[in-house]
């Protein structure tokens, strides 16, 4: 130690009567004084539903996941229900696809038909509906598409709006809890916040996908959804990982539009980005989407024995809790809870 004398006792040049391990000698204590807590109230799980009868196709990448159909949906709530995970969100894939995206808004939709099946099975479940038509386009891409005045196809933002407000519409009516749109389309949640009004479901929440990263973290879930775009990417839509500032702003113009709770994705690497959100808008709850390649880097590390992945997973999600998260969505929802519950 510069400065000090080391013939000294160590304990004399400590700052008298601070001893923080003190703090964290017995587990009790420190259960007792722990800051934050992680809950099984905090989870919410995605599903994704696929047509057919009957499916309960294993997802590689994602051990412990699978397309299922609404034939195994009843079973797969009894389970939820019993780890008393609360809430869900909804993925769907539908058999057929077209340019528009048009199985989304059929009152018989894949994920219509899905909401009404959980709610014959329970009124306890809160069902979250994505909104977004990459799983249901035969392009993949999150809307409309239009070919620009550069000559490349991109996403035609105020076209796709009117899409989503269908979409919303016709997920309402057929019972969600909450509407997730998920494709950062400019204006999205005012539109989609004057239609719902219009038509009626002025109490809906929208939970917006706020600050949603152009991220290499989705391939899993492109595969599971089978929604990878099938030309260029999607960064002309979602975010930048270098930007920070900017993820501030679209938090911004979501809560003036009217958006009720926010969402931060991925987590992991943008703990930073939950923590600005968080502190900007205190009031406004705030979700985190542990996305489907965090989940399958801890699972491949643990099944290579490299990780403790019933630690890892904990650390995980605490870690994301504590940087301001109320909530997390999270492939390990049954896991966690099992350890939680």
């Amino acid at each position: 130690m510069v400065g000090v004398d080391t013939d000294m006792d160590l304990a004399s040049v400590l700052i008298p009567g601070v001893r923080l391990r003190r703090l964290r000698h017995h587990p009790q204590l420190r259960e007792l004084t722990s800051e934050h807590r992680l809950s099984v109230k905090d989870l919410v799980l995605p599903l994704f539903i696929k047509e057919g009868i009957p499916i309960r196709q294993p997802i590689p990448a994602m051990p412990g996941h699978d397309q299922i159909s609404l034939d195994q949906l009843p079973e797969e709530i009894k389970t939820i229900e019993r780890l008393r995970i609360p809430a869900v969100i909804l993925f769907g894939i539908p058999n057929e696809k077209n340019a528009t995206g048009s199985a989304a808004i059929r009152p018989d939709g894949i994920i219509q038909r899905a909401i009404a099946c959980i709610k014959r099975e329970t009124r306890h479940v809160l069902v979250i509906a994505d909104l977004c038509f990459c799983e249901y386009t035969d392009h993949g891409h999150c809307g409309m598409v239009h070919r620009s005045l550069t000559g490349t196809w991109d996403v035609d933002n105020d076209q796709t709006l009117e899409h989503l407000v269908k979409q919303a519409v016709s997920l309402a009516q057929a019972g969600a809890d909450v509407i997730a749109p998920s494709g950062m389309m400019d204006g999205m949640v005012r539109a989609l916040r004057n239609g719902l009004d219009q038509a009626g479901f002025v109490q809906l929440p929208i939970l917006s996908y706020a600050v949603k990263y152009a991220s290499a973290l989705y391939e899993p879930f492109r595969a599971a959804a089978e929604g990878a775009p099938q030309w260029g990417d999607r960064r002309s839509y979602q975010m930048d990982p270098a930007q920070a500032h900017m993820a501030l702003r679209e938090a911004a113009l979501d809560v003036e539009e009217g958006a009720d709770l926010l969402m931060v994705k991925p987590g992991l690497p943008y703990l930073d980005i939950i923590y600005r959100v968080k502190q900007q808008f205190p009031s406004v709850p705030l979700g985190a989407y542990q996305v489907s390649g965090e989940f399958a880097m801890i699972k491949a590390a643990s099944a290579q024995g490299w990780l403790d992945e019933k630690a890892v997973m904990l650390e995980s999600l605490l870690a994301l809790k504590r940087a301001g998260a109320d909530f997390i969505i999270t492939y390990f929802a049954k896991q966690a809870a099992e350890v939680l519950r």
